[in-house]
């Protein structure tokens, strides 16, 4: 192992993943923090998900706890926090990566699908940032980092409740940083684009009946690199941002998309 990460604990918040053929960001996430030697406390809401996640990173020599948790119930989160800190002593890293996409435009969107997206995507990450950085604070350490989208840097009418939703956690991340960078504390985000993994590709194949190919060569065709990121992309960016190369950086959101964004704005 490398030692970018050693000594300090890392919790992952959606470190299982959905069924698909490839890996998802979250457990991606854990797999290269303890490459890089953090102990990972893998949380998810399907603990049998979050246990296969630690399986993996102790089958690759790692140190892993797996932690059942809603991120939509207040005292989950105060629970994981409390269970980081029981199990390994301290929390070093907070890195949240879970999210929905509540699809349809204003008229046809229903009022419970928005406030869905909103309590998962954005008062779920508040929720475990509130009971993880008053420790961060009191030792004058840490670093956040958000699993963002690319939907939250653009217009999105087929999928309003998702891309303002992600604009809010861009929002908050800024707002986070700056009040806690008195403290020690970073806070960033990474804003994923055309992934593939199992939230972006299986999980639109099974919804729409598409085969899998078919859907990822679609996505691939719209980014200028001509092809699909992975989850080892978005892990790899969030492991600067949890680790000492990004020290003097905080408030930053991070495209990790291949250059798509770059495409859209010249519409």
């Amino acid at each position: 192992m490398t030692a970018r990460l050693r000594g300090r604990t890392a919790v992952v918040v959606g470190g299982g993943q959905t069924p698909g053929t490839t890996m998802g960001n979250g457990r991606a996430a854990a797999l290269t923090y303890a490459r890089e030697g953090a102990r990972v406390l893998v949380v998810d809401r399907d603990e049998t998900s979050a246990e296969e996640t630690a399986v993996l990173v102790r089958e690759s020599g790692g140190t892993a706890v797996a932690h059942r948790a809603d991120i939509t119930d207040e005292e989950d989160c105060a629970g994981l926090a409390e269970t980081a800190l029981t199990v390994f002593g301290q929390i070093d890293v907070l890195h949240n990566n879970v999210g929905i996409v509540p699809g349809g435009r204003t008229a046809d969107l229903s009022s419970a699908d928005w406030r869905r997206g909103f309590e998962v995507n954005l008062t779920g990450m508040w929720l475990t940032c509130k009971y993880v950085l008053p420790h961060m604070r009191e030792r004058e350490r840490g670093a956040v980092v958000n699993i963002s989208s690319m939907a939250g840097l653009l217009a999105g009418g087929d999928a309003i409740a998702y891309t303002t939703s992600k604009s809010a956690v861009h929002a908050m991340t800024r707002s986070l940083a700056l009040e806690y960078a008195p403290h020690g504390v970073r806070v960033n985000a990474v804003a994923p684009g055309m992934m593939d993994t199992p939230m972006g590709v299986d999980s639109v194949a099974r919804s729409t009946g598409t085969p899998r190919d078919d859907v990822a060569a679609r996505r691939a065709a719209l980014v200028p690199m001509g092809h699909q990121g992975t989850a080892q992309n978005v892990a790899d960016a969030a492991l600067f941002f949890a680790s000492d190369e990004s020290a003097f950086i905080t408030g930053i959101v991070l495209p990790v998309d291949g250059g798509f964004t770059l495409k859209a704005s010249t519409y």
